[in-house]
């Protein structure tokens, strides 16, 4: 435990540098080309870095393995990390309001290209899945969790049953007990997050249909769902200061949630009671 808290304070480059006589040549081909390409490669996922390096994806997380960090997930965005205190270290706040207005105009553009990015089939074959299930698991770990919240309470306002949680354990028991015309809602920017895969599987062997909001749509979680809708708008670095924001899965989310509204649907299922009932309590 000491020695992987002493190696995320080193700068990752120096790290590879220092163990690169111990890696195999088939890890030295991908030290070789993140040392020449660190900026490429905090935009990589597994099989990108893989594929730019020549190796299978294996020898990725046995490189990251072998230099001392506990996957390929760490070794990024502590790489990240470190090309972020370059690039931000000497940034001076400004007060003007031309930089905030350009930063909304910044917004508004990602999410007309995360729209253009969208496919119409997939968004329309997820609102009919959602409508026609039983109940709705909902999974994340980490930061997205409070969008796994978000999206229990809105489906839950909406007319639709669903389970999330802020435990890995809390999920897999109502997925391991899930009927046959539930379904899967899998949230993670990555699309890396083994918790989220393990959920996953289980509701593969039970035979539920998965959807996936992620960022990476040739990600792990996305290669495992059925339908993914795809978080992603212009194609920008990856930013280590920055990847906590979720602007771009909310967007989709609420995409998601406007096209399921119905009020019809919302009716026969008395899903606007609480809201009538809470009325009191506001002014």
């Amino acid at each position: 435990m000491l020695e992987e808290s002493n190696i995320l304070k080193r700068e990752v480059l120096s790290v590879m540098r220092e163990k690169y006589e111990t890696l195999s040549l088939a890890e030295r081909k991908v030290a070789d080309f993140v040392v020449k390409n660190p900026y490429k490669t905090i935009d990589c996922n597994v099989a990108n870095l893989a594929k730019l390096s020549g190796v299978s994806d294996a020898t990725i997380v046995r490189m990251c393995h072998h230099i001392g960090y506990t996957g390929y997930y760490q070794f990024r965005i502590t790489l990240a990390r470190d090309i972020g205190k370059n690039q931000y270290g000497d940034i001076k706040v400004s007060n003007s309001t031309d930089e905030i207005e350009v930063l909304f105009r910044e917004y508004a553009e990602n999410m007309i290209s995360i729209g253009k990015r969208m496919d119409s089939e997939t968004m329309w074959n997820c609102v009919r899945l959602i409508r026609e299930c039983s109940m709705a698991h909902i999974i994340a770990v980490g930061n997205t969790v409070p969008l796994s919240q978000y999206i229990g309470f809105r489906l839950g306002r909406l007319g639709v049953r669903s389970s999330f949680g802020l435990s890995v354990e809390y999920y897999m028991n109502h997925i391991n007990l899930a009927e046959s015309k539930d379904i899967l809602i899998a949230i993670s920017m990555s699309g890396a997050s083994k918790p989220i895969l393990m959920g996953m599987e289980l509701a593969k062997e039970k035979g539920l249909k998965c959807i996936a909001i992620t960022s990476y749509e040739d990600s792990p979680v996305a290669k495992m769902a059925d339908y993914i809708l795809l978080s992603r708008g212009k194609d920008i670095s990856f930013n280590y200061y920055k990847d906590y924001a979720h602007t771009n899965m909310m967007a989709t989310i609420d995409a998601l949630l406007e096209f399921l509204t119905n009020e019809d649907f919302i009716r026969n299922k008395h899903a606007d009671r609480p809201e009538i009932i809470l009325s009191e309590y506001k002014v």
